[in-house]
């Protein structure tokens, strides 16, 4: 099974483009993040005839996750347990987010995941970001805790670069979030919950990155960061014959900011 992550930054205008990189990678299932759209609103018919059943929750045009699947969409659940909200607006009382959405898909429980962005360390929100972190912590350690053989994937954006080998100048975010030390404990606290990186063994750095901002040329001049990742449970990790980040898909016109993280499966025993 081939297994793909994307922050798409807008599925409506790179539906296209989504579709034909699943073509051009045969890839059994992807998940999304930031798709930037209602449920309505989602270009379902783009991947249906490929194939593809889809899974999205999303209530505006800020944030939004998707499942996409040929291999089965199961069991899907809209956030997880203990999943902190958030209010937009003071004096608005907090509410869930579309950040978390579960499937599972050819046996394995897929999570796509967009993490907090935490925006400046004086910010509410990176409070936010740690108290989600250590939600999910929490509750994917219990997953574990109950059936250690389970094949879970926990995907997506994270927003954080969990070593210095993964921004391209640690000077630069020196008063950043993304790579301040509490954000990088939540980050390897769910690492240590039992959900291993698969990916960078496959792929080490430093130079390797997903993700680039669109501003001061920072795609051609290499200057970005790995913050999109795939942890796997024991049994999915176990299961990892290959890995790589298709960095094609950031050039061109109307590419996302993101690179997708693609990981390859062998079959169950």
């Amino acid at each position: 099974m081939r297994l793909a992550t994307w922050n798409v930054n807008s599925i409506r205008i790179r539906a296209d483009r989504v579709a034909a990189f699943l073509q051009r990678h045969d890839v059994d299932v992807l998940a999304l993040q930031e798709t930037k759209c209602r449920d309505d609103q989602f270009p379902e018919m783009v991947f249906s005839p490929l194939g593809y059943e889809v899974a999205h929750v999303g209530h505006s045009q800020w944030n939004g996750v998707a499942i996409l699947s040929r291999v089965g969409l199961d069991d899907v659940e809209i956030g997880f347990p203990g999943m902190p909200s958030w209010s937009s607006k003071e004096g608005m009382d907090p509410a869930p987010e579309a950040r978390a959405l579960g499937a599972t898909c050819g046996g394995v429980r897929v999570w796509s995941l967009y993490v907090p962005n935490g925006r400046t360390l004086a910010d509410p929100h990176l409070q936010y970001k740690l108290e989600w972190l250590e939600a999910l912590r929490v509750t994917a350690g219990g997953w574990l805790a109950a059936e250690p053989e389970a094949p879970i994937a926990l995907v997506g954006d994270w927003n954080i670069a969990p070593q210095d080998d993964d921004v391209w100048d640690m000077s630069v975010f020196a008063h950043s979030t993304h790579v301040s030390p509490p954000e990088r404990a939540a980050f390897q606290g769910v690492v240590d919950a039992g959900f291993a990186d698969v990916v960078r063994p496959l792929a080490p750095g430093p130079g390797v990155y997903t993700y680039w901002d669109y501003t001061q040329l920072r795609f051609p001049r290499r200057e970005g960061m790995r913050i999109d990742f795939v942890l796997g449970s024991p049994a999915f990790a176990g299961r990892v014959t290959g890995a790589l980040i298709d960095r094609e898909e950031r050039k061109g016109k109307g590419a996302s900011d993101h690179a997708p993280v693609i990981v390859d499966l062998a079959d169950r025993p």
